[in-house]
């Protein structure tokens, strides 16, 4: 499959419209219908319906392949890319909202002092976009953050050759509002909360499928949506009573209570990922490893 063409799938399916994939692309409307016939007479399988415009079964399905490839070719572009190409005058760490703001930003200061002709950018975002930046060279260095079994790495998106190393563990906490029924107790089972009221906010807390695959249940619905990626607006709704929310301890917030997980046991890491290294980028990647 050409990946030009897969790419144009892929805008055509997001966009639900060939004349507004046309203009994003640059292309005519007729060029993107040529691509997507192209593309069909290649699987010999009917990828998009036309009126309204949607994926088919079979076009779902190659969806789902579509991004993780589109995703590798961006990452071994990158990856070559940062091995030939001059050194960085500028460095970018994408970070991940728990993933400790504290040292983040000694660290950056301090490699800021000591390479003062290199500009050091900082760019918060949640997990699967810090892995993707970092493996499409949008991004030098990744601080990403999650809630994982001790024994496993934090689920990433497959993006390529990419170096991830642990930083810091710390407690895995059901974070309730100050008086909540079960704010008091020493620890709970993640089981025992499958029915309670979680609030959906992906890049920030444990995303809820995350949550069913590591208490092997069903449940965990969300009352609220939190697509942002400010730790103390989440924190701010777990206390107003909005949902629960799985994080690190501690937990600083006044009117939040983080009571830790002890079934399955569970930690909060923080790694570091990177692809290819400039100078400046390993420097700082150097930084945060000691």
């Amino acid at each position: 499959m050409d990946p030009h063409l897969l790419r144009t799938f892929v805008t055509v399916a997001r966009a639900g419209s060939f004349s507004a994939a046309a203009q994003e692309l640059g292309y005519t409307q007729s060029a993107v219908s040529q691509q997507i016939a192209a593309l069909e007479s290649d699987l010999g399988a009917t990828l998009l319906h036309r009126r309204p415009v949607a994926p088919t079964d079979a076009g779902a399905r190659l969806l789902e392949h579509a991004g993780p490839i589109l995703l590798r070719l961006s990452a071994a572009r990158a990856d070559v890319t940062r091995l030939s190409g001059q050194p960085a005058a500028t460095v970018v760490l994408g970070a991940t909202p728990f993933a400790g703001s504290d040292r983040v930003a000694a660290v950056l200061a301090a490699v800021q002092r000591a390479m003062p002709r290199v500009r050091f950018t900082l760019l918060l975002a949640g997990r699967d976009a810090v892995a993707a930046g970092v493996a499409t060279g949008t991004l030098d260095v990744g601080l990403v953050d999650g809630v994982t079994a001790p024994s496993d790495p934090l689920p990433l998106p497959d993006a390529g050759q990419l170096t991830t190393s642990a930083l810091a563990e710390s407690v895995a906490v059901a974070a309730f509002p100050v008086g909540h029924p079960l704010a008091g107790r020493r620890s709970l089972r993640l089981a025992d909360l499958a029915d309670a009221t979680w609030i959906d906010a992906p890049d920030v807390a444990t995303p809820l499928p995350q949550l069913r695959a590591l208490a092997h249940s069903g449940g965990f619905r969300d009352g609220f949506c939190y697509p942002g990626t400010d730790t103390g607006g989440l924190l701010a709704l777990v206390a107003a009573g909005a949902g629960l929310a799985l994080l690190p301890a501690p937990v600083t917030h006044p009117g939040v209570a983080g009571v830790p997980i002890t079934q399955p046991r569970l930690v909060h890491r923080v790694e570091l990922v990177h692809g290819s290294l400039t100078p400046p980028a390993r420097a700082l990647a150097e930084a945060f490893r000691r």
